[in-house]
């Protein structure tokens, strides 16, 4: 009888184990939630959108409101074209802005939300107008070092006498 008492506080073990480490991998793919929200379609044109990508958050002061659904390429326009699924819950008025942010100085992009001071508000399918794109860590980087550099030589220029 104690054997068998082991034997089924093991399985509990193990299955709670299992249990935690299914909540684990859901957090990790941003699948917490299995029921679909009441939620409308925002779509927003970005010139670079660095490392985004779909089911990232959507934040609005720093609270999700919804997810990224999907992210394609303008045949036409070359800007990559961001579909937010957005809770019904939040109404955005019709001059916010979108701008692609890092989650920490290396961490997982995400899209920020700005409200505007319009009393209309955007309808589902709309378009966000005012966007920003991603800042791109190497382009930074490539930039600085470009300018340190033509300011080293502008410096070698400066002193040689014609």
């Amino acid at each position: 009888m104690a054997k068998r008492s082991i034997e089924t506080l093991v399985g509990l073990f193990v299955l709670l184990g299992l249990v935690a480490l299914l909540f684990v991998a859901l957090k990790a793919a941003n699948l917490s939630s299995f029921g679909s929200q009441d939620s409308y379609t925002l779509s927003a044109r970005f010139d670079n959108i660095g490392g985004l990508k779909a089911r990232a958050p959507v934040r609005a002061a720093g609270v999700v409101v919804g997810r990224v659904t999907a992210i394609s390429l303008d045949p036409k326009t070359f800007q990559g074209v961001v579909t937010l699924s957005i809770e019904r819950p939040f109404q955005f008025p019709k001059d916010s802005s979108a701008k692609i942010l890092t989650a920490g100085l290396l961490g997982d992009q995400y899209v920020g939300l700005e409200a505007g001071g319009e009393v209309d508000n955007l309808a589902p399918g709309a378009v966000v107008k005012q966007t920003q794109s991603a800042v791109v860590l190497e382009n930074l980087i490539g930039q600085f070092l470009f300018n340190k550099a033509a300011d080293a030589g502008a410096g070698v220029d400066a002193g040689k006498k014609p």
